[in-house]
């Protein structure tokens, strides 16, 4: 750990593609060691909590066991969801695993179609959010799903599915929001479905589908892989991730130039979100004072803040830290990274070819190595759809996948298929939220 220290506070004109191997090498190690030993949530207005209401507040004891629902009430209208016959904010018990302060209170909303439930139940869809913050008012739960999700959501209950979508951990409940730590946020996924059924077994049935977005597709592919495990009583069918943020360093397949995220926006996240060490200096020494304008919008705000300060700062890659920003990526932990294992159900990945936030040659490497571990994959592409875009895009292709899974069929993977495809096009008219 001293070593990780004084590697960051090299010279940054001393730093050599060994150092910045080393950091990266030192700091996953730090972080596991961090995982091992931590065991109090950090908390407080630096970890983004925010006093919302007296809903996200649980001052009782809680329970021993994750899953169980604590309080339920209205949550506010929204015009693109009009299917639901109930619509409510909900907090939950869940398991922190990143900081190992055990059951933790997470809040999240659950939707029931209109009309009777048909026999043995609606199907259950567990949605998983992308990218809207670390700080509490972030939580959809609180500030509304955005209109490109509510439309989401709105298309599974036109056609009978009830849905649980959470806010994970940290946003709207108490301590940091793992941003990107896929186990983190898998365990959030699972434990709505959990409380979900808890609360309204008698309206769902014991069939449950899986589908996330960008930063939720990470959520979605680590709560399908821990599900066995973690949650065995939860019954999953299949699960849909577009946008796909997950990586595979030890997958068959890595595109010719290195991802890198090289943003202030998600590194400063991913820093706040428990990728940086226990031990590795605080984020607030990382940071210049143009970098903590950006900082202090992240604990205050949402992206869009985070945005709408660094355009109006002029708040860049090369200004915002007090080391290059290809050593402070380095010094993180990448919470994207999975090892390439046999998933317990069928999954559908899907991809816009006009994604230049997650571009498709990065997708595709996680679409390989999921499908070298011998899973039940089918990978769709979308022409000219953009980042955003692609989740409308994919739902005609995701409503058949859950549909064909009911019914006791299969759809064919193509992973024998599968090539690698070029650099991003063009976004295209015409496709839905495809900004």
């Amino acid at each position: 750990m001293k070593k990780m220290n004084r590697l960051l506070k090299l010279n940054p004109n001393r730093f050599t593609m060994k150092s910045v191997l080393a950091i990266s090498i030192l700091s996953a190690l730090a972080l596991s060691e961090a995982f091992a030993q931590n065991t109090a949530l950090p908390t407080g207005p630096q970890w983004g909590d925010q006093n919302l209401s007296a809903f996200y507040r649980w001052t009782d004891p809680l329970p021993t066991r994750p899953g169980v629902m604590l309080r339920e009430e209205p949550m506010k209208a929204q015009p693109e969801i009009t299917k639901a016959a109930l619509a409510e904010r909900i907090l939950y018990s869940s398991t922190d695993v990143r900081w190992h302060a055990g059951i933790v209170p997470v809040s999240g909303t659950l939707y029931l179609p209109v009309g009777e439930p048909p026999a043995g139940g609606w199907p259950l869809v567990a949605w998983a959010h992308g990218t809207l913050g670390v700080a509490d008012v972030c939580a959809p739960s609180w500030a509304g799903h955005k209109p490109r999700d509510a439309t989401y959501i709105q298309k599974w209950l036109e056609n009978g599915f009830a849905v649980v979508a959470t806010d994970y951990q940290g946003l709207g409940g108490p301590g940091p929001h793992p941003y990107l730590i896929w186990e983190a946020e898998g365990h959030s996924v699972l434990d709505a479905v959990r409380a979900a059924r808890a609360a309204h077994g008698d309206k769902l049935a014991p069939k449950v589908f899986i589908s996330g977005q960008s930063q939720g597709s990470g959520a979605a592919l680590g709560a399908t892989t821990v599900a066995p495990n973690y949650a065995p009583d939860v019954p999953l069918l299949a699960t849909v991730a577009t946008g796909v943020v997950s990586t595979f360093p030890d997958g068959p397949y890595r595109p010719a130039e290195a991802f890198k995220v090289g943003s202030p926006i998600y590194l400063t996240l991913m820093m706040l979100g428990g990728s940086l060490p226990d031990e590795a200096p605080p984020v607030d020494n990382l940071v210049t004072d143009k970098g903590r304008l950006v900082l202090r919008a992240a604990r205050e705000g949402c992206t869009g803040e985070m945005r709408a300060i660094a355009q109006k700062d002029t708040v860049t890659a090369d200004n915002a830290y007090v080391q290059p920003i290809a050593n402070i990526e380095a010094s993180l932990a990448s919470p994207t990274d999975m090892k390439p294992v046999r998933l317990p159900v069928p999954v559908l990945l899907g991809t816009g070819l006009a994604d230049s936030v997650l571009p498709p040659r990065r997708q595709y490497a996680a679409v390989a190595a999921l499908c070298s571990a011998g899973n039940e994959v089918v990978w769709n592409t979308y022409p000219g759809a953009t980042h955003n875009g692609g989740l409308i895009a994919a739902f005609p292709d995701a409503l058949a996948f859950f549909k064909q899974t009911l019914e006791g069929k299969k759809t064919p993977s193509n992973c024998a298929r599968i090539t690698e495809p070029g650099l991003p096009t063009t976004p295209a008219p015409g496709i839905p939220f495809n900004d």
